[in-house]
């Protein structure tokens, strides 16, 4: 934890009030005293330091001082295909102490139709890990998270005016060309299930202006496939 990302109505005039799971967290992991400055942001706000001037058994009191703001998003916009629901939490983390600011989880053909029914994708849950991952990124600006599970009508229908104005790739290990290295555009990333998009997904990506790329030899796992792919775009 790299930043404690606190939510405007536990501040009050000044002071916030650390209660619940996340004080069991900065308790466990932090091992704060008073009188002890700590880093702390608004969630989609200002970043600065909370001074602690008070630990009890149930609180944890912080005098704040914002002054900072968060660090700007990542041009880059990621539509993943729904990953199994464990590895899901890591690719939302991931992605989000990266900067990436708007998340598409997609149906492709080779997702299993038990994924579906995972409180993983549960609102509280990809709260959860989304700040987890602000947390971590030193960053205070919630991604937006949305959930497709009919492919065709949002490749044909959506996905056209998400990747306008940019340059959109697809990650395919079959494909012939390399994935870029530094580019200075705003990019769309579309990953695939473990075992990649089929022939028709990638057709119909290709139709609205995907640009198919590979790692090369290796076969990465998804969550894996995420952080790397972003590191290497930018």
């Amino acid at each position: 934890m790299n930043l404690i990302v606190l939510y405007k109505e536990d501040i009050h005039d000044g002071v916030a009030e650390i209660t619940g799971k996340k004080l069991e967290h900065i308790l466990s992991f932090i091992k704060p005293a008073v009188g002890d400055t700590l880093k702390t942001g608004i969630l989609n706000g200002s970043i600065g330091e909370g001074n602690v001037t008070d630990i009890s058994g149930d609180k944890l009191v912080l005098t704040l001082s914002m002054h900072d703001t968060p660090p700007p998003p990542l041009p880059l916009k990621l539509v993943i295909a729904m990953p199994r629901p464990k590895v899901l939490n890591r690719v939302i983390q991931h992605a989000s102490s990266m900067g990436v600011k708007e998340i598409y989880i997609i149906k492709t053909w080779r997702v299993e139709k038990s994924y579906w029914e995972t409180p993983m994708l549960e609102e509280e849950n990809l709260h959860r890990q989304m700040i987890t991952g602000l947390e971590q990124g030193k960053d205070t600006i919630l991604p937006k998270i949305e959930i497709r599970k009919r492919f065709k009508p949002f490749v044909e229908d959506e996905l056209p005016a998400i990747i306008s104005g940019g340059m959109a790739f697809a990650a395919h290990p079959a494909a012939n060309s390399p994935c870029p290295r530094e580019v200075n555009s705003p990019v769309t990333l579309a990953i695939g299930p473990e075992g990649g998009f089929i022939p028709y997904e990638v057709d119909a990506l290709q139709n609205i202006g995907f640009k198919p790329v590979s790692l090369g030899d290796r076969i990465l796992r998804v969550e894996t496939a995420v952080p790397f792919l972003i590191g290497r775009l930018f």
